[in-house]
C-alpha cells in the first residue's frame, strides 16, 4: 500500500497522471518564500493539507501534516492490519531531514519582532523524533517507532530497515516512509554550497547546475503479506569520502546495488528500469551515471524525476519509491517516469537511455530499482518487483 503527496499532487492517481504527462512539465513552481529576495524553482507541496489542532502543540508542523495527507490515503489498511495483528506488532519508521525546523523558523522571525516566543509554538516541534511519535499516536500503535535522519538516504532506508524489524520476527507490519517540508534552513544551506539552481534542474545535462528543494512525504505499509508491489532487495553502505561530495570512483554506490540485486536473486538484466538519485549537480551525476554504465550497460531506461518533484532530502528516498511503485502497479500502458532536460548531453558521462515524455517499456516492467545517496557518503537502493 502506498500514500503520497509532492509536487505532483496527492494520492496515487493525482501523482501517476503528472509523472507520465508528456504534455507539459508538472510539478516545480517559483517562489521567493524559502529564498527572500531571490525566486527560486522549488517543489513545493500546493494541496490542501489536514488541520492538526486537536493534537498536541508538540506534534502539530507541516512535516506531520505532510504525514497525515499520505496517511489518510492507506489509513484503511493500516488500521487493519493492527485490528489483525495488534498494537504492538505495529512499528513506525520514519525517514525526515527537516522535521519542525520551518516551525522554529516562524516563531524565531515573532520573537526578533515581538520580543516573544508565539503562542502555538514549543521547541520540541523541531525535534527529530517527533515524525514517529506523531504517526503512532494517531494510529494508536505501540510497537517500535523510531525516525532515520541521514539526510537524502533517510527515507530509502527506514524502508529497508522496515523489511529488517519483519525479517527479525520483530513486528508483523510496519508503517515505513518519510516527511520532508520546505524551510529557509535547508534552501540556504544548499545555497552556500552553491549547489542550488535558480531554474529547473537539469539533470544529466552538460548545463546542470545544482537542485531545485523540495518536499512531500510517502508512506508505505510493509508486511509479508502478498501485494501488489514487494520490497525485493535493498542495499546500504557508507564511503565516508566526503561530508558532502559523494566518492567519484562510486565504490559505495555501486555496493548497494549489488547488495539489492543479491538480496532478490536477480542479475543485473533483469531490471527494467532505473530512478536515479539524479540531483543535477555536477558531481552526483558523474559519479551515478558511471556506476549505471558499469553495472547495466547503456541499454536500460533511466530517469531523474527530481525536475518534477525537487529533491525532497530526507523524504526523497520514499517519494522515488513510490514512483516507482506506480510505475510497476498503476501503469497499464507501461509508461516510463520520463527524463525532462534540455537534451544536451554532457560528452564526459556515459550516454545511457533516458525516456523521453511519453515513452513506454518493451514490455510491463517487473523490477525497478531507486538510487539514493547522500551526505556524508550514505547510500542506499532499493529494488522494487511486481509478480503481476
Amino acid at each position: 500500500e502506498l500514500g503520497i503527496i509532492c509536487a505532483l499532487g496527492s494520492g496515487r492517481a493525482e501523482v501517476a497522471e503528472a509523472l507520465f504527462a508528456s504534455d507539459l512539465l508538472r510539478g516545480l513552481s517559483e517562489s521567493d518564500a524559502y529564498s527572500p529576495g531571490q525566486t527560486l524553482a522549488t517543489g513545493a507541496v500546493t494541496s490542501t493539507l489536514p488541520d492538526l489542532a486537536h493534537l498536541p502543540v508538540q506534534l502539530r508542523g507541516r512535516n506531520n501534516a505532510l504525514l497525515m495527507q499520505a496517511l489518510g490515503q492507506i489509513r484503511p489498511a493500516i488500521d487493519a492490519a493492527i485490528a489483525r495483528h495488534g498494537p504492538e506488532r505495529v512499528a513506525i519508521i520514519i525517514g525526515t531531514s527537516t522535521s519542525g525546523v520551518g516551525e522554529s523558523e516562524t516563531a524565531q522571525r515573532y520573537w526578533l519582532d515581538q520580543g516573544r516566543w508565539p503562542e502555538g509554538f514549543d521547541y520540541y516541534q523541531q525535534e527529530m523524533g517527533t515524525a514517529a511519535q506523531f504517526v503512532a499516536r494517531v494510529l494508536g500503535t505501540r510497537g517500535p517507532a523510531h525516525v532515520i535522519s541521514t539526510a537524502c538516504s533517510s527515507s530509502a532506508k527506514a524502508l529497508a530497515s522496515a523489511a529488517r524489524l519483519i525479517r527479525a520476527g520483530l513486528a508483523d507490519a510496519v508503517v515505513a516512509g518519510g516527511a520532508d517540508s520546505l524551510c529557509r534552513f535547508t534552501v540556504a544551506g544548499f545555497r552556500a554550497l552553491e549547489s542550488v539552481s535558480v531554474d529547473r534542474c537539469n539533470p544529466l545535462s552538460a548545463n546542470r547546475c545544482g537542485i531545485n528543494i523540495g518536499e512531500g512525504a510517502a508512506l508505505f505499509l510493509v508486511s509479508a503479506d502478498a501485494g501488489p508491489v514487494r520490497l525485493a532487495g535493498w542495499g546500504e553502505s557508507s564511503d565516508a569520502h566526503h561530508m558532502s561530495a559523494p566518492d567519484p570512483s562510486g565504490r559505495g554506490a555501486a555496493e548497494v546495488v549489488r547488495q539489492a540485486l543479491q538480496r532478490a536473486g536477480l542479475a543485473a538484466g533483469s531490471i527494467d528500469y532505473i530512478n536515479l538519485h539524479g540531483t543535477a549537480t555536477v558531481q552526483n551525476d558523474a559519479m551515478e551515471a558511471k556506476v549505471v554504465a558499469g553495472l547495466f550497460g547503456l541499454e536500460v531506461p533511466v530517469s531523474s524525476t527530481k525536475p518534477l518533484t525537487g529533491h525532497a532530502l530526507g523524504a526523497a528516498g520514499a517519494i522515488e519509491a513510490g514512483l516507482c511503485w506506480l510505475t510497476l502497479a498503476d501503469n497499464p500502458t507501461s509508461m516510463l517516469p520520463p527524463h525532462w532536460w534540455d537534451g544536451q548531453r554532457d560528452p564526459g558521462l556515459p550516454p545511457l537511455r533516458l525516456p523521453t515524455p511519453g515513452a513506454t517499456a518493451d514490455h510491463a516492467p517487473r523490477h525497478v530499482l531507486s538510487h539514493s545517496f547522500a551526505f556524508g557518503g550514505s547510500n542506499a537502493a532499493l529494488l522494487l518487483s511486481s509478480d503481476g
